[in-house]
């Protein structure tokens, strides 16, 4: 088959090139390589790719409706990974987030009915839950974001479910919760720690450290992302099935690394959820798909990636 990778370049979008590649797909991959992070992170993701038969580097937006119908003319599968990440910046730029969440997927919707697509997977976010009713969270539960990113993340998903129904685009939409491991994004939590910890350094926790987080191995991530290739509809929640505490994966990652660092704290950030915690009971009867990497064992793999690379 023949896939169109959004966000290509990006941390999870370029694993799932690497397994679509290792499965023998050819592979579109479409990034602007936007500076919110260092764009030469992101070329590097793709430079094992580079010459490969199979592998297509395009450089530009999905937000660009005209180049979206000139590359999707024989695509089968669409993974839209594309995205205005960070919380904190979409409180302080909320329009950005909305053009490129939204409105970025409804272009890529649009063109993916106007290209006879065979199906959209799309990466959402547990950040559409926002505030707790209940824990964990299951697909059922109210959708409450509180930042201007749950809100973009959660109008793209409305608009998946509305084009498989009005225009018999089938889509899946997988919400993620707090994706971890090797190339993961330099401004998320076990990246800084991990930086911090190995030298020694200072450990900032924002908040008392209370909040808890359920995180999930970028293997696990993709593993749904291949077997949405072929089954499921609708919504589902991809996470790691437990929840641990901020304060208490900074603890662990200290451990691991063996590190002198002491914990400071500063204020909460602004539109920081309280909780996550997924109930992946649906993922594992409808898709057969679980977890299989434990926190332990996944920051071992990280911590032993980033001593490697440095």
């Amino acid at each position: 088959m023949k896939c169109l990778v959004t966000g290509g370049a990006g941390f999870i979008g370029s694993h799932i090139i690497e397994r679509l590649l290792q499965q023998h797909h050819d592979v579109i991959c479409l990034d602007n390589f936007d500076s919110y992070y260092n764009p030469e992170i992101k070329k590097r993701n793709c430079s094992s790719f580079m010459g490969n038969d199979h592998f297509t580097l395009i450089n530009g937006d999905i937000l660009d409706r005209k180049l979206l119908q000139e590359i999707l003319n024989d695509v089968d599968i669409i993974f839209h990974e594309a995205a205005q990440a960070g919380v904190p910046l979409s409180t302080e730029n909320p329009s950005k987030s909305h053009n490129v969440n939204t409105t970025g997927t409804l272009n890529l919707l649009e063109s993916a009915v106007k290209a006879d697509v065979k199906r959209f997977i799309y990466a959402s976010s547990s950040s559409v839950y926002g505030i707790v009713k209940y824990l964990p969270f299951d697909e059922d539960h109210p959708t409450n974001p509180v930042s201007p990113y749950g809100v973009s993340k959660l109008m793209a998903e409305h608009y998946c479910r509305v084009f498989s129904d009005l225009y018999g685009l089938p889509s899946v939409s997988l919400r993620y919760f707090t994706v971890y491991g090797p190339a993961m994004r330099p401004d998320l939590a076990i990246h800084i720690f991990t930086q911090q910890a190995l030298r020694d350094k200072p450990l900032t926790i924002f908040g008392t450290g209370d909040r808890t987080r359920d995180f999930t191995y970028i293997d696990d991530i993709v593993d749904a992302n291949m077997i949405v290739l072929t089954r499921g509809d609708g919504v589902y929640n991809i996470g790691g099935g437990h929840r641990v505490s901020i304060k208490e994966l900074a603890g662990k990652i200290i451990e691991i690394t063996g590190s002198s660092s002491v914990i400071h704290h500063k204020d909460a950030k602004l539109g920081d959820a309280e909780h996550t915690y997924a109930n992946i009971a649906k993922a594992q009867r409808d898709l057969g798909w679980k977890p299989k990497t434990s926190l332990n064992l996944g920051l071992k793999r990280y911590i032993k990636w980033v001593s490697t690379c440095q």
